[in-house]
C-alpha cells in the first residue's frame, strides 16, 4: 500500500506545482492588509490541493472497482467541490457574504445527508428529532467552518493544525473504523504537500491556503468528525477542534464586548498577537497550536475513560483550562495591540 500512497504524493505535488504556474499567470495573489501577518505578496489558493486530494482518492477507489464505497461518499464529495468552488471564486473575485453563506449551508446540508445513515441511534429517532438535530448540526458545522477559516492567518497554522486533527482521527479510526482509512491518509498527504510550500518562517512562504484551502480542509475534518459522532452518538468528539474553538469563540466574545463589527477584518486572535505584537516566529506559533491540540486529542483518546460522563468532564475541563489561558494571555498582552491600533490611527491622520 505504501507505494500507492507514494504515487499519490507525487501526483499531488505535480498538481500543486501546476497550480502555482496557473496562479502566477492569472495573478491570483494575496496582498497584505491591516489584518495580515505578512508583508509581501504571496500566491493565494495553494490549499486547493486539499480538495484535489479527495478527488484523487475518489478516482483511485473507482479504479479499484470500489463503486459502493465511492457512492457512499458522493454527497460529501459534491458538497466539498461546491464549497471549494465558491471559495476559490471568492479568492479570485470577492463575492457577497450572503452568496458564500448560502453555498456553505447547501454544501454542509449535502455533507449531513451523507452522514445520516451512519448511526443506528439516529435512524431510530422520530422524524422531528432528526430535523432538530440536523438543523443544529448544520449551524454548528457552518460556524466551525468559518472559525477554522478565520484562524488561517500565519504561515503553517492551517497545515499544522490540520495534521493535529487528522492524525488523531486516523488513530481513532483504527480503533473504531468509522471512515475509510485511505481517505484520511490521502488527506494527510495533501496537507503535507501543501506544508512544503507554506510551513515556513514569515516571509518565506511560497503560497497561502486561501479560502479554498482553509474552508476545504475544514469541510474534510468536519466530515470525518461527523462520521465519528454519528457512529458513537457522542458529540464530545468535537474535542478534536477544541483549541481553535476556544480561540475563535473567545475572540468573538471579546470583539462583541468591544462593540466591533464582526464582519470587519481584525488581528485579535491570540495567535495573531503572538506573531505580530510579540514577534514570535510563525513556525513557533503554529507548533504551539498544533502541539496543544494534539495533546488534548491524544489525552481524550488514550487517557480519558471511554464513558459519556468522562468524555463530557474532559471536554468541559479542557475547554475551561484553554479559556482561562486565553483570558490571562489577553490581559497581559492585549495592550500591545491597542498601541498598534493607536499608531495606525495616528498614521492615517
Amino acid at each position: 500500500m505504501w507505494y500507492t500512497y507514494l504515487i499519490i504524493a507525487v501526483i499531488l505535488l505535480a498538481a500543486e506545482l501546476l497550480y502555482f504556474r496557473i496562479a502566477d499567470k492569472c495573478n491570483i495573489i494575496d496582498k497584505p492588509n491591516q489584518r495580515s501577518s505578512h508583508t509581501t505578496i504571496v500566491l493565494r489558493g495553494g490549499g486547493i490541493i486539499f480538495s484535489i486530494s479527495i478527488l484523487v482518492w475518489m478516482i483511485w477507489q473507482m479504479a479499484l472497482g470500489n463503486w459502493a464505497t465511492v457512492q457512499g461518499y458522493l454527497p460529501f464529495i459534491i458538497g466539498l467541490l461546491l464549497i471549494c468552488g465558491i471559495s476559490f471564486w471568492d479568492d479570485v473575485h470577492s463575492l457577497p457574504d450572503s452568496v458564500r453563506l448560502v453555498v456553505q449551508f447547501v454544501a454542509t446540508g449535502l455533507m449531513f445527508w451523507g452522514l445520516m445513515g451512519q448511526g443506528a441511534w439516529f435512524t431510530d429517532l422520530a422524524w422531528y428529532w432528526k430535523v432538530v438535530i440536523g438543523l443544529v448540526a448544520l449551524i454548528v458545522f457552518v460556524g466551525a467552518t468559518d472559525v477554522i477559516n478565520f484562524m488561517d492567518g500565519i504561515n503553517g497554522i492551517t497545515a499544522g493544525y490540520s495534521l493535529a486533527v487528522l492524525v488523531p482521527l486516523l488513530l481513532a479510526n483504527r480503533a473504531g473504523g468509522f471512515i475509510e482509512e485511505s481517505l484520511l491518509v490521502v488527506a494527510i498527504i495533501g496537507v503535507l504537500v501543501f506544508s512544503l510550500f507554506n510551513f515556513r518562517p514569515k516571509g518565506k512562504a511560497k503560497c497561502f491556503a486561501g479560502d479554498v484551502g482553509s474552508i476545504g480542509i475544514a469541510f474534510i475534518m468536519l466530515f470525518a468528525i461527523g462520521r465519528l459522532i454519528m457512529q458513537t452518538g457522542d458529540v464530545t468528539w468535537m474535542v478534536f477542534l477544541l483549541v481553535y474553538g476556544v480561540d475563535g469563540c473567545c475572540t468573538i466574545v471579546h470583539r462583541i464586548m468591544l462593540h466591533e463589527n464582526l464582519g470587519q477584518a481584525h488581528r485579535k486572535h491570540a495567535f495573531q498577537l503572538m506573531s505580530n505584537e510579540l514577534k514570535m516566529g510563525h513556525v513557533t506559533v503554529t507548533m504551539i497550536y498544533a502541539i496543544g491540540q494534539l495533546a488534548v486529542s491524544l489525552g481524550f483518546i488514550y487517557l480519558c475513560p471511554d464513558t459519556v460522563l468522562a468524555h463530557w468532564i474532559y471536554l468541559v475541563a479542557a475547554g475551561i483550562v484553554l479559556a482561562v489561558a486565553y483570558v490571562l494571555f489577553m490581559k497581559k498582552y492585549y495592550h500591545l495591540h491597542e498601541e498598534y491600533l493607536a499608531s495606525l490611527r495616528s498614521s492615517e491622520k
